[in-house]
Order: structure tokens, then C-alpha cells, then sequence
């Protein structure tokens, strides 16, 4: 796609939402033995990914994961990032997609999403900004308007930020407040943590229900 065109789609983007696995991480998970003998699982999350995120977050701009994994961890990084939503467990993407966009009042039009793997590209074809890392499969990138040159967790979600950030015209406002350490807050909502088991078992009767978590600081 043309920069021009690419930059079009950027301005008009009010929400960046991403897969997790593959995207802000390598895709690889750790596992150790943990207190309880069992094991537990661990990610690596980059520094540049999440300086991008909360520049968006500084101007704006609700950020979100939809990940098909429920994950101590994602949800820990998520807050640290000042996200909105969190959804965990959502092997079908749409609907938390479809919830989120509604929520916010927003079109599909004004929605970036970043995703790597199949499950992805439904949300990719209908997304403003469709998004992929370099490592994403070929399929995911025929599906995406950009493809950025570093791979899943290793930055490439920092330079979706960046496209969005720049075609907005906040690059020199940002090197202001660079210089003097003095950035904006705008008011937002504690970070809504949705559970897919949680949700299951509120629809079998359970008393699992969704929870809202308030996101921590820099």
C-alpha cells in the first residue's frame, strides 16, 4: 500500500487492539516449576512495544488484547500499559471485537489491529489499519495493510505506533514533552479483564463473571 493511503488509514484510528502471542511476545512460552509444584508459565514483553503503547495511551488512543490464551502474565502487562480491555481465552476474536467497538462508540474504520496467525485475519479484513509483524504468516500479510520490518515482541508493534502516532501529527508533541518529562492524561476507565472460561461458566449457570481490573502506571 502507498504511504499516502497508509497514512490516510492512520489518522482516522481511535483504537489499536492486538493479538498477544507472536505480536507483543516471540511466541514462545516458559514454563517453571512453581510454589505449588505445578508449573507456570512466563512471557517476554518488549520495552520499545510498550513506551508506543503508552504514547497512544498519552494522546488518546485505547489500546486493548484479544488473545486466545488466559494468561497471568498478559494480564499483568496489559495493566502496566494503561490498557482498556483485556480479553483472555477468545480463540474466536470477533465477538470481543465487535463488544469493544461498541462500547467505545467506534466503526471498524477507526480500529487497528495487529494479529500474526490465522485466527487474526478475520478481524484483519475488517480493521481501518490492518496490521502484521514480520514473522506473521504470508496469509496474515496478504490480509494487512502494513507489515512492519521487526518481528512480534522484538518492536514490531512499536512501529504501528509510530504510523499511527505520526500520521496524526504528534511526533513534534511528543519530543516536547520529551524534553520537559510533562505528558498528557487524558481520563479513562479502569481496564475491563474479560475471561473466557469465566464467561462459559456464567453462561452454564456458574458464578464466574467478568472483572474489571485498574490498570497500574508507567
Amino acid at each position: 500500500m502507498k504511504k499516502r493511503d497508509l497514512a490516510a488509514r492512520a489518522r482516522g484510528i481511535k483504537i489499536v487492539l492486538m493479538d498477544v502471542d507472536g505480536v507483543l511476545t516471540d511466541g514462545k512460552m516458559y514454563y517453571i516449576p512453581g510454589r505449588g509444584g505445578g508449573m507456570v508459565e512466563f512471557k517476554a514483553f518488549h520495552a520499545l512495544d510498550g513506551i508506543g503503547l503508552r504514547l497512544l495511551n498519552n494522546f488518546g488512543i485505547r489500546t486493548g488484547v484479544i488473545t486466545g490464551r488466559e494468561s497471568p502474565g498478559t494480564e499483568e502487562r496489559a495493566a502496566q500499559l494503561g490498557m482498556t480491555y483485556s480479553y483472555l481465552g477468545f480463540l474466536s476474536k470477533l465477538t470481543p471485537m465487535e463488544e469493544i467497538l461498541s462500547a467505545e462508540g467506534l466503526k471498524p474504520s477507526q480500529l487497528a489491529y495487529i494479529g500474526d496467525d490465522w485466527t487474526d485475519i478475520p478481524l484483519l479484513r475488517r480493521a481501518g489499519l490492518a496490521c502484521a509483524p514480520a514473522n506473521a504468516l504470508p496469509e496474515v500479510k496478504a490480509a494487512s495493510h502494513f507489515t512492519a520490518r521487526k518481528e512480534g515482541g522484538l518492536g514490531a508493534v512499536r512501529e504501528v505506533c509510530d504510523l499511527i502516532l505520526s500520521a496524526q501529527g504528534r511526533m513534534k508533541e511528543i519530543m516536547k514533552c520529551v524534553e520537559t518529562a510533562h505528558w498528557p492524561s487524558p481520563a479513562k476507565p479502569p481496564m475491563k479483564i474479560v475471561r473466557y472460561s469465566e464467561r462459559k461458566r456464567a453462561a452454564a449457570g456458574g458464578t464466574g463473571k467478568s472483572r474489571a481490573g485498574k490498570g497500574k502506571g508507567r
